[in-house]
């Protein structure tokens, strides 16, 4: 076996990484040592930052894209009785949020080759709803993998009955489809952007919601912090120093510090969207040999994407299986995203719903290694490690 082949957890390569470099830490410093480390500035100029991003005209930074969620589904006043529509191919917090507002969640299916949710999936369980007196008051579609869905057609089904829409956008902050941009708001009352480490911006933790509507922003804005606002009429009844809560609210704020981080991570995001879409490219080019034929599928090429994930596809789960070990056990820590979230045990019923789509993609999705500071001889050992295991007794 060559050196190449003897990869182990000392030199591991992860299917994702945060990519720090010095003008973040710089960044992060100058916040340390200035008057504020939360509750000051630096999160206005992070929202600056994003609303010329993203082309929305609102955005709330807050504590994380879990956060994120439950604000924007909060805000539309999603309650007890009321139904939102999820992809059943996402991370659990598209649904979780949902059931923090004391909401039902419904699963849509995805497309079998590229995980996402596409209106025909929407329009299939919307009716099913719709046919049992339960019309849907939210629809979710999930940007996968860096991908937008069709959200203006989305839109158009749940205008027609009266939903909102909410763009969990994730993956996808910096990815196109035609004139769209992910999180624009242009054919959605809301997004919601998450600033994991793993995502395309780095916060430590962090996230926000994006909204063309006034009212909305500033109820998001209030329920961020307590549900507090300094209204003009407790001003004038008690003093500059009053401020008053006007209804329920969460400790959701983001501090300076990750605002810091995040406005450092936002200046190279076109520059790291840039660097993988080359590694999509060199993959999509390595995986159509001939080696891997029979074995697995490639992602559907879009150059809208901001590739978030590089996933493809094994014939089968047994294989999916297989190779994920093989990767493991030399040194490439490729993951699966995601198991269909009804499978998990708190959503798992007595008669759960299987959906074929959601269950075609989950039994051989797989994502390889994809983050800007993947070097090339990192993704040329990917690459030549997963064409050794095509290759072998153990496929």
């Amino acid at each position: 076996m060559s050196k190449k082949a003897q990869r182990t957890k000392d030199d591991w390569i992860p299917y994702a990484r945060q990519c720090i470099d010095e003008s973040d830490i710089e960044a992060v410093v100058e916040a340390l040592k200035s008057d504020f480390v939360t509750q000051g500035p630096r999160v206005g100029y992070f929202e600056d930052g994003l609303k010329e991003a993203t082309g929305a005209r609102y955005a709330i930074a807050v504590s994380s894209g879990t956060a994120a969620l439950h604000l924007a589904y909060q805000g539309l006043g999603m309650g007890g009785g009321d139904v939102g529509i999820v992809p059943s191919i996402t991370f659990a917090a598209t649904a979780n949020a949902l059931r923090h507002c004391g909401a039902e969640v419904a699963w849509c299916d995805v497309e079998a080759t590229s995980g996402l949710a596409g209106l025909s999936n929407f329009e299939k369980t919307g009716d099913a709803l719709v046919a049992v007196g339960k019309s849907p008051k939210l629809l979710v579609p999930v940007s996968f993998a860096g991908r937008l869905c069709d959200l203006s057609a989305i839109s158009e089904y749940a205008a027609k009955h009266g939903a909102y829409v909410v763009e969990d956008a994730a993956h996808s902050i910096g990815a196109v489809r035609g004139d769209l941009r992910s999180a624009s708001c242009d054919f959605s009352d809301a997004a919601i952007l998450s600033f994991h480490p793993v995502k395309h911006i780095c916060a430590g933790e962090g996230g926000a919601v994006l909204t063309n509507d006034e009212t909305l922003a500033r109820r998001v804005r209030s329920l961020r912090s307590h549900g507090i606002e300094k209204t003009p009429e407790i001003l004038e009844s008690e003093g500059g120093w009053a401020y008053a809560q006007t209804e329920l609210g969460w400790n959701y704020r983001m501090t300076d510090l990750q605002a810091s981080l995040g406005g450092s991570q936002l200046r190279k995001l076109d520059s790291n969207i840039g660097r993988r879409r080359e590694i999509a490219a060199r993959y999509h080019e390595a995986f159509g040999e001939e080696a891997f034929r029979g074995s697995l599928e490639r992602p559907i090429p879009d150059e809208g994407s901001a590739w978030h994930l590089y996933v493809v596809r094994f014939v089968s789960k047994e294989l999916r299986r297989a190779v994920y070990g093989f990767m493991h056990a030399n040194g490439v820590g490729v993951q699966v995203h995601y198991m269909p979230v009804y499978r998990h045990p708190y959503y798992r019923t007595d008669s759960p719903v299987l959906q074929s789509g959601a269950e075609a993609f989950y039994s051989g999705c797989l994502s390889l290694p994809m983050y800007p500071s993947l070097s090339d001889e990192e993704q040329s050992y990917v690459i030549e490690t997963m064409e050794r295991f095509c290759n072998s007794t153990e496929k």
